[in-house]
């Protein structure tokens, strides 16, 4: 009976043990509740597929954790980190100086330039000078943002948005006149019956705003999940699993060098 009851406890200890692994291997990945696609797409269900989120999962699978997504409105994905919410974001977010000073990030998993889009029958120069007193369309809390309100906010009119999607209706109903956006999600919009009247109108230059790729962001000193996000992301581009994720989304390559 005291065997019995001996090997019970030691059962019971370890099994605890055990939970306090699984809970502490728990890495929770914020996601914006406004879906970007094709990088995140939301089912009626309630299941979010899209290259981020399978990325996430085959990141996951590889550092052999459990990775929950939660929910939360765009601009509130870095307050929610810094508040130990979540533990981590993976959902286009910029690497920038301006958010180092906050946050860490891992190294950039992809890259992609802004593109102005607009009616196709409007000649525009995209200058500051020659979109002065134009309505501006951009993506809230975004690179873009930054950018456009660093070179244009004094002389043209911006506005805001939560999804590229109510950006889009904006600029096809005339309630702006040109929007800034990430190429990238841009581009399959413009060959598609949703694009119909809009054209690609340039891209914008390169600028230190647009930072240096898009990271996997993480709270201040935590260097040991750094690296084991970084590590995990090398061994994704190294065996093909990052290039067969991104095929199914993107006829080029998207990852940065």
């Amino acid at each position: 009976m005291k065997n019995m009851l001996r090997s019970l406890l030691v059962g019971a200890l370890l099994g605890s043990l055990t939970g306090q692994v699984v809970a502490a291997d728990q890495i929770v990945f914020g996601i914006a509740l406004e879906p970007y696609p094709p990088f995140s797409m939301k089912s009626g269900n309630g299941d979010w597929s899209g290259f981020e989120p399978e990325l996430i999962e085959a990141l996951c699978e590889r550092m052999q954790a459990q990775c929950p997504l939660k929910e939360v409105a765009w601009d509130g994905l870095i307050p929610a980190l810094q508040s130990n919410q979540i533990d981590a974001i993976l959902n286009s977010l910029s690497i920038t100086e301006e958010r180092q000073k906050v946050i860490d990030f891992s190294e950039p998993y992809y890259q992609t330039p802004a593109m102005w889009v607009a009616d196709r029958s409007r000649e525009l120069l995209t200058t500051p000078e020659g979109l002065e007193g134009k309505l501006i369309g951009v993506q809230g809390s975004t690179s873009n943002a930054t950018f456009a309100k660093t070179y244009y906010g004094k002389t043209s009119t911006l506005r805001y948005y939560s999804t590229q999607d109510d950006m889009i209706a904006d600029l096809q109903s005339g309630r702006i006149d040109v929007m800034l956006a990430d190429a990238l999600t841009v581009e399959p919009i413009l060959k598609s019956a949703a694009g119909a009247g809009l054209a690609d109108k340039g891209l914008a230059p390169s600028d230190p705003l647009f930072g240096s790729g898009i990271g996997v962001a993480m709270r201040k000193g935590e260097s040991a999940l750094q690296q084991r996000i970084n590590t995990a992301l090398a061994s994704l581009k190294t065996d093909g699993t990052y290039d067969r994720i991104r095929s199914r989304y993107f006829s080029i390559d998207i990852s940065a060098h």
